[in-house]
């Protein structure tokens, strides 16, 4: 190509082609300005500056402290037990709340009745309240024991030797949290096309089977956002257990250190920072989780893939 000689604009059909006359000229796209967006932008980051200056120098938020107990042992200690609890707690409330949704669905009446008085309950009342309940269950009751009176226990437990604390915040955690993931995981089974389950019963699958099987693997889909969401409400619900009582987790442990030395502010820092630093590394396991089940739902189209299709539609309008 000759100096002269000028390059082809796309949709030009090139030398020697005769151009349509009718064929309308290409469209120049201008994007549209939008100077508010740049002014909130600045607005925005002057006053997260200002803020961040205004906190570094104010001696009121005590920051030699702030160093001094961020990864001090005992803080550390709480933020492994604020795990336990979390992940106790939403192990117990997946399984249940798995099993009480498909009790809703379930086409037997007790079964729904029992599922939907159970949530009315869980649902209806504070985990505040309930965790306080949790903590006096020693109270109400010694023993556990299964079986008749005038014949072998089948099971025994005594109340007062168990970690009552930890194990009843567990079960008070996890129990209220089942109430919401049964709500979550139904909506997730209602997401299946109604054709899902017609198909599995023409293959002579059972109501049980055509949930394990077909129903619920399609429905993690829908499930898994809002699952990560309540994992994520869970670590933060845990420093409510300080209701049973319960000291060792992470806010627990940053109370006591503060009810000594008497200085809340730099501590409640302490904590915000491992809260935040947990909740960020979930929020990752989230995110992968969700690309992972929503393969195959949306195809996006790479740089290459969109030229190579611009390139096949100018030949096309060639032709």
């Amino acid at each position: 190509m000759t100096s002269n000689e000028t390059k082809p604009e796309p949709g030009d059909p090139g030398p020697g082609v005769a151009k349509d006359a009718s064929e309308p000229e290409p469209i120049k796209a201008v994007p549209l300005r939008r100077p508010g967006r740049w002014i909130a932008a600045a607005v925005i980051l002057v006053l997260v500056g200002l803020f961040v200056y205004g906190a570094a120098t104010n001696d009121a938020y005590q920051w030699g402290t702030y160093r001094k107990y961020l990864f001090d042992s005992r803080i550390l200690a709480g933020a492994v037990v604020t795990l336990e609890l979390t992940v106790l707690a939403m192990a117990i409330a997946v399984s249940l709340g798995t099993l009480l949704a498909v009790m809703r669905l379930s086409p037997n009446p007790v079964l729904r009745s029992a599922a939907w008085v159970y949530l009315w309950i869980f649902r209806g009342t504070p985990v505040f309240v309930q965790l306080v309940f949790w903590g006096l269950f020693p109270s109400l009751y010694k023993q556990i024991v299964l079986g008749v009176p005038w014949g072998p226990h089948l099971f025994e437990l005594n109340v007062q030797n168990m970690q009552a604390a930890f194990t009843f915040a567990v079960i008070g955690l996890g129990l209220n949290e089942a109430a919401y993931m049964a709500e979550i995981v139904r909506a997730g089974i209602n997401s299946v096309g109604e054709g899902q389950r017609e198909a599995s019963t023409a293959l002579g699958m059972s109501w049980s089977l055509t949930m394990r099987r077909t129903v619920l693997p399609q429905a993690m889909r829908v499930i898994i956002p809002p699952t990560g969401n309540e994992l994520i409400g869970m670590l933060k619900t845990t420093s409510l257990v300080t209701a049973l009582p319960l000291s060792t987790d992470l806010y627990g442990r940053a109370r006591e250190i503060y009810g000594v030395n008497f200085q809340p502010i730099p501590l409640l820092l302490v904590t915000a920072t491992w809260y935040l630093a947990i909740t960020s590394v979930l929020m990752v396991g989230q995110f992968y989780l969700e690309r992972y089940y929503s393969r195959g739902l949306s195809r996006q189209l790479t740089g290459k893939q969109l030229q190579d299709l611009a390139d096949a539609q100018t030949i096309v309008k060639a032709k």
